[in-house]
């Protein structure tokens, strides 16, 4: 039926959820719940079937949109951001992850870019509780010439790179900036490089994994 619609005049985009195995199955022992395709084996067979099931609904989709790492209101904004896409937004959505490597790579990037080398807001006591949310730890890190030389090259390398997976095909990327928490330097840094994609008309939406952690 896509396949039919797209030969014609409607325009179609399709959407697909997906998620790591072992992320699905923590949260159906969450809930507590089998698995439909599985009622009497087990959740891992049950996912199994339905990646057979859903393998040609996959292939017709112009994103999918791994919610693994994301909580509900972080896949509302993706998905409403997506959705929402006017003519004027260019290439693919892009998919900003700020993350900490002490608590491990985010799945699926696509781009991971390590920041530890700028200066660190946690050995200022007065900045150590806040986030690279706030103005003055975003000025403390950004506020240099190895950041304001990062975020031109990001922008330079992006802006090279998008026209060019937009051309395969590609329509989500994934962008995964980290610093050793999570807190401050990597979500200072994805902000800002969210502020520059959006005004040069890319589709972008941000998740902060870390910033809530010690």
């Amino acid at each position: 039926m896509i396949d039919e619609l797209r030969r014609g005049d409607v325009r179609v985009r399709v959407l697909f959820l997906d998620c790591t195995t072992d992320v699905l199955v923590d949260r159906y022992r969450e809930t507590r719940r089998v698995h439909p395709l599985s009622p009497a084996g087990s959740v891992e067979e049950g996912i199994a079937r339905e990646r057979e099931l859903l393998a040609e609904v996959a292939r017709l989709a112009d994103l999918r949109l791994d919610s693994s790492d994301l909580n509900v209101h972080e896949l509302r904004r993706a998905i409403a951001e997506w959705a929402g896409a006017g003519e004027s937004v260019r290439g693919p959505v892009v998919s900003l992850v700020s993350f900490g490597f002490r608590h491990g790579l985010p799945r699926g990037a696509d781009l991971v870019f390590d920041v530890r080398f700028l200066p660190n807001p946690h050995f200022e006591p007065r900045l150590r509780p806040r986030t690279g949310l706030d103005p003055e730890v975003a000025s403390f890190v950004l506020d240099t010439p190895p950041a304001k030389q990062l975020l031109a090259h990001l922008g330079s390398l992006l802006s090279f790179l998008l026209p060019l997976y937009e051309r395969e095909g590609k329509s989500y990327l994934t962008v995964a900036v980290g610093c050793t928490g999570g807190r401050h330097r990597s979500v200072a840094v994805l902000e800002e490089l969210a502020t520059e994609l959006r005004r040069l008309g890319q589709n972008v939406s941000v998740s902060h994994r870390d910033v809530e952690k010690s």
